[in-house]
């Protein structure tokens, strides 16, 4: 008899589920992929649009291409999902699976903050990449404020590697003493989960590249027409270009169906990525996993890729009657581009207690070229 993974979201989680299930289980056992976007955009290469190193055509690829591994997919906006039932709604189609693997991400929310969406450039979203690549491109001087706009978002080294391309871009077209970079940040210091030593070390190097740097910095206005900010503890600051990371929630699907706990994302068994739900895992942003420091564990691509291939090893284990049940160990690795060719590398146990274990690699040109050989893996073995 036949089953059905009923995988929702193609990012990066989604993704390596599908392939690894679609590898694991037998032909006669159906993958299928719900996905609202028909292109994958390679999230880590959007700061490189932004620094004009990429064009968005280079860092984007048709979903459709999946179907060659044998995966279906299934194009559209869940209405609804029901997890009870393992079942999702979609232009009038109702989908069920066996087992079902909830990878659909953060929501980005800039319209929450009033007079964010129309002061500056989301740096998590292709055309907001593409934008400020442009307006940067004509920049002739002035202030350049980078914010997040809440303490918990995706790729916590993103906003950070941005203010360093930025002021690397400026630098090589002799703009850098016409700027003024100014990093406001909602949480109390950088990379925060990655403990004091890795926090240190960036405010080192924004320091040394003359990026003033504002911690708990809570925006919680911008006025467009005048082009300053407002933060919650009734400080405000003016900026000629704003750079971006917008607040972030879990789908609307997912917050009506409830999956999603009080966080607002969904809890999941910390090994295994099981909800309350039999048969239902999420991994990736749109799960919430605390840890013993009393954060949650970062939203990464890198955690959504690993818990991907322990879910899906699982269930093929599971519906195969071969091989152990393997566990999430909350390993992962971060690049962190520094400009003018070189990058650091963040890597260790995020689940050691009583804090995570991470060390800190300097900027070399070795790390940045790894971080170039691994886009061009991904986007050329996975489509």
């Amino acid at each position: 008899m036949s089953r059905i993974a009923l995988i929702l979201g193609a990012g990066i989680g989604g993704i390596v589920a599908a392939e690894e299930l679609r590898r694991r289980l037998p032909p006669e056992d159906r993958v299928i992929v719900v996905e609202r976007n028909r292109e994958h955009v390679f999230p880590p290469s959007l700061l490189w649009l932004l620094s004009g190193d990429r064009e968005a055509a280079e860092i984007t690829k048709p979903l459709a291409r999946l179907e060659r591994r044998g995966i279906e997919v299934v194009f559209g906006e869940i209405e609804r999902l029901e997890p009870e039932v393992r079942a999702v709604e979609i232009g009038g189609r109702r989908l069920s699976g066996d087992a079902m693997i909830v990878a659909l991400g953060a929501e980005l929310a800039p319209e929450t903050i009033p007079g964010l969406a129309a002061s500056g450039h989301n740096l998590f979203a292709l055309d907001g990449a593409s934008a400020a690549r442009n307006v940067l491109a004509e920049f002739s001087g002035g202030t350049i404020a980078v914010m997040t706009a809440s303490p918990i978002y995706k790729c916590p080294a993103g906003p950070y590697e941005a203010a360093f391309l930025v002021d690397d871009l400026l630098r090589r077209t002799g703009r850098r003493d016409k700027s003024r970079i100014v990093f406001f940040a909602a949480e109390p210091m950088p990379m925060p989960v990655a403990g004091p030593a890795m926090a240190a070390a960036l405010r080192e190097m924004l320091a040394a590249r003359e990026i003033a740097y504002h911690p708990n910095s809570r925006i919680t206005g911008v006025d467009p027409a005048r082009r300053r900010l407002s933060f919650a503890d009734g400080a405000d600051a003016d900026f000629d270009l704003l750079l971006f990371v917008p607040p972030h929630r879990a789908p609307k699907a997912v917050r009506e169906s409830g999956l999603a706990g009080e966080s607002g994302w969904i809890p999941v068994d910390r090994a295994t990525l099981a909800t309350r739900f039999p048969e239902v895992f999420a991994i990736g942003d749109v799960t919430t996993i605390p840890l013993a420091m009393g954060r949650p564990l970062p939203k990464a691509g890198v955690f959504a890729h690993g818990q991907a291939e322990t879910v899906a090893a699982n269930i093929a284990a599971r519906w195969t009657g071969g091989g152990e049940e393997r566990h999430f160990d909350g390993r992962g690795a971060c690049f962190i581009e520094t400009g003018s060719g070189r990058a650091g590398m963040g890597s260790g146990d995020f689940y050691a207690e009583p804090l995570p274990a991470i060390r800190l690699r300097q900027p070399s040109r070795l790390w940045h070229a790894g971080k170039v050989l691994f886009e061009k893996y991904w986007l050329y073995s996975r489509f």
